[in-house]
């Protein structure tokens, strides 16, 4: 069955967040080190979607849940910060850079197929990082629009859905082996892209074996595709 469309994740994959995040911590005078409440505050992302797709906690959209976590991860370190500053915080994840690869990459892509966004962030964010980076989508898809949070099964169905296409004729191309996991689950194909400057300098490369294709950037995969 032949691909037909691509959806993305957004955070790790296509847009560097670490830097940006760090950037902001830096500047909100937070004492501790830029990357590491950086990589603290993304830590508690998985645990607390995990909670709203088990009904543990009601459905919240990014901004919402990045507040609850950021006042948890300033809590813990026993840090206070004026309220105005903790959203300035919490904007900095509708400013992220994209990778040097992605704008060259979607544009390849987007030749032969439909190129969409498949992210946990939420539409509005998604909307302020395509404009940010300059990002050229044929659409704008969020599991908000499912009202789950991946990896569970009816976000990447209801991609395919809003598609139209089998799930088997959808590829999600991810940074991280959870998320493609999820999608396979659901009957999608699967792209792993390596970002290993995701978690900073010196994390190292990744590899994500059962992935129908793996990837070192974008423009590679628009040439290993067949037409």
């Amino acid at each position: 069955m032949a691909v037909r469309a691509l959806v993305f994740d957004v955070f790790g994959t296509l847009v560097d967040w670490r830097s940006g995040v760090a950037e902001a911590f830096r500047a909100s005078g937070v004492e501790g080190t830029a990357g590491d409440l950086a990589d603290d505050w993304r830590g508690r992302y998985r645990p607390i979607l995990a909670e709203v797709n088990e009904g543990e906690r009601s459905w919240a959209n990014f901004d919402e849940l990045h507040h609850v976590t950021l006042d948890d991860l300033l809590a813990e370190r026993r840090r206070d910060l004026p309220v105005e500053e903790r959203r300035r915080l919490v904007e900095a994840w509708h400013r992220l850079d994209p990778w040097p690869d992605v704008p060259a990459g979607l544009e390849a892509l987007r030749r032969r197929r439909v190129v969409a966004t498949l992210s946990n962030g939420h539409v509005a964010l998604l909307v302020d990082l395509a404009r940010y980076g300059d990002l050229r989508f044929d659409c704008i898809l969020s599991a908000e629009l499912a009202r789950v949070y991946k990896p569970a099964r009816a976000a990447y169905l209801m991609a395919a859905r809003l598609l139209g296409v089998e799930a088997g004729e959808l590829m999600l191309v991810a940074a991280h082996g959870w998320d493609l996991d999820g999608a396979r689950e659901a009957g999608l194909r699967t792209a792993f892209v390596d970002r290993p400057l995701e978690y900073g300098p010196g994390s190292g490369g990744r590899a994500h074996p059962d992935a129908d294709v793996s990837v070192s950037e974008l423009v590679e995969l628009a040439e290993r595709l067949p037409g």
